[in-house]
């Protein structure tokens, strides 16, 4: 059961993480990948909610440091909220882990994407920060994790992913059951691959 400060979409709270509070949290849209980074990656892990597919769990790195693997549900406005009560327990460093689709061609299925700083089309955006204002990852994080991907051997891209709402239309994907493509967005991915930006999120 959860502790009487939960928050409303997370489904738990401080006093839920126990005496050392975890900083860092792994976030992923799916809720069976968030259950797949606890299980193969962590141990002694606990799950601390199930509330409305968001799901979190509680465990421990192999060097003993306490850490979160959650659940943000697809979308900005989603992550949004999972991120903001994230940092009202406590947690600082979040490293959101997912899929992707590559714009660029020299970035191959099953490669991965670290993103420095990221091009913002989608509407969440525009309520925490004005849209001048750059939307880049901690620096150093970025370079902890391209170290990590170079030292195992991975092959990675660190460079910048386009934040949009949709995923046929803002994305320019064929198949879609909307066969109308606003005169804005056509061509949108070729330009997007002249700017050198990697990936769509």
């Amino acid at each position: 059961m959860a502790s009487s400060d939960a928050l409303y979409h997370v489904g738990f709270g401080r006093g839920d993480l126990g005496p050392q509070p975890p900083v860092l949290a792994f976030l992923s849209g799916d809720p069976d990948r968030a259950r797949y980074i606890a299980e193969r990656y962590l141990t002694g892990v606990k799950k601390l909610s199930e509330n409305r597919g968001l799901n979190s769990y509680l465990g421990r790195l192999r060097n003993g440091r306490p850490v979160l693997s959650a659940t943000s549900g697809m979308g900005a406005p989603s992550l949004s909220i999972v991120v903001n009560e994230l940092v009202q327990v406590g947690v600082r460093v979040i490293i959101r882990i997912g899929t992707c689709g590559s714009i660029q061609p020299y970035v191959k299925p099953g490669s991965i994407v670290i993103t420095s700083a990221a091009l913002c089309r989608q509407g969440a955006a525009n309520d925490i920060a004005p849209v001048e204002y750059p939307a880049a990852a901690d620096p150093f994080l970025t370079v902890a994790l391209a170290e990590a991907a170079r030292a195992l051997g991975v092959e990675h891209h660190v460079g910048i992913t386009a934040s949009v709402d949709t995923f046929y239309e803002g994305q320019e994907r064929t198949g879609s059951a909307n066969p109308h493509l606003l005169r804005a967005l056509r061509g949108v991915t070729e330009e997007y691959r002249r700017l050198n930006v990697l990936n769509y999120e």
